[in-house]
């Protein structure tokens, strides 16, 4: 059992990532305040089960008033920073949006963490900021090299940060996990894609010939890491936290169609993303030094994952408007 925590501002509160560590904290006794704006990706759904347990503002982080004046109300000792546009495809398609929330919104949280004295400050970024890698794993240290809009965007807010760390003693710690994957993902990324689609006995797209290598973590094990970052990380410092599991996406797709006894016919092979990164590995012996390691392994994560997508099928399938307009257009273009 985690030490109680008590008031953990959580920005992003009703997003994939940051709910998991909403439920968790809350299971353990944390008092916590969600700031999320409830974008399409956001959705309250994913904390029905801690309903009335937490305090929640519908709130945009770029509108720095109204951070302001719910800092002022709630006065959190910790700021957990999840809240941001999150998906490549649609950075590639509308950078404006990512430059605003990822950028600009972390800003605005820096200057209220310092205006009103924040005790610690975790940023969570991505693995996506180290660009890719076609052998190794990336260290802490390593050189930055964002290779497409998003991560270019998560990058700049990790500067901004570092750059606060610098010059005002600004108390974060920077986290950076690998692929994300488990229950209330919302389907535009990669695993929930291939099981919604299977479930629907639909094509199933994989950008190029999915050679690109890609590392899961399981998204309670993420959040497992920054709860241990919230008690042991040193200010100032950034933590890698991913699985050392690693798998090419099309092993990831005919791995779930097993899972599923579905055809490996499914697939449609589709025009690569400009772009697009071969490989992403994160070395993990800093936090696991902490203590910390991944409880579930890659087979138990996406056996749960997909008994949860059919006990939840429902919800996967109210949220395939914007997907079915994108995937068409990718289908059209691969001809």
């Amino acid at each position: 059992m985690r030490p109680r925590i008590s008031k953990i501002l959580v920005t992003g509160g009703a997003g994939f990532i940051g709910s998991t560590f909403v439920r968790e904290g809350i299971r353990c006794g944390c008092g916590i305040t969600v700031v999320d704006k409830v974008t399409y990706a956001g959705d309250l759904a994913r904390l029905r089960e801690v309903q009335g347990q937490y305090t929640l503002y519908k709130t945009d982080i770029c509108q720095r008033q109204k951070l302001e004046d719910i800092i002022r109300r709630e006065k959190p000792r910790f700021i957990v920073h999840f809240a941001a546009e999150t998906h490549v495809d649609r950075s590639i398609q509308d950078v404006a949006a990512f430059i605003r929330t990822n950028v600009m919104g972390t800003q605005n949280l820096i200057d209220l963490s310092l205006k009103f004295g924040i005790e610690k400050f975790f940023h969570v970024s991505t693995d996506e900021v180290y660009g890719e890698s076609r052998e190794g794993r990336f260290l802490e240290d390593s050189i930055l090299r964002p290779g497409n809009p998003y991560a270019a965007t998560k990058a700049s807010a990790e500067w901004l940060i570092k750059a606060a760390v610098r010059t005002f003693g600004f108390p974060a710690v920077i986290v950076r996990p690998a692929n994300n994957y488990g229950p209330w993902q919302y389907p535009e990324k990669f695993v929930p894609v291939i099981i919604l689609k299977a479930l629907n006995n639909q094509n199933i797209p994989v950008y190029g010939k999915g050679k690109q290598i890609r590392e899961w973590l399981y998204v309670s094990d993420c959040a497992a890491g920054i709860f241990t970052l919230l008690h042991k990380g040193k200010i100032g410092e950034t933590y890698n936290i991913g699985s050392y599991f690693e798998q090419s996406n099309l092993e990831t797709a005919r791995m779930i169609l097993r899972y599923l006894d579905k055809s490996e016919n499914l697939i449609q092979f589709v025009e690569d993303r400009p772009g697009h990164d071969f490989r992403y590995s994160v070395d993990c012996a800093k936090i696991r030094q902490l203590g910390w390691r991944p409880q579930v392994s890659f087979e138990e994560g996406i056996s749960g994952t997909i008994s949860w997508a059919r006990d939840n099928f429902s919800w996967l399938k109210g949220k395939v408007k914007y997907l079915q307009n994108h995937w068409k257009k990718v289908y059209r273009k691969s001809g």
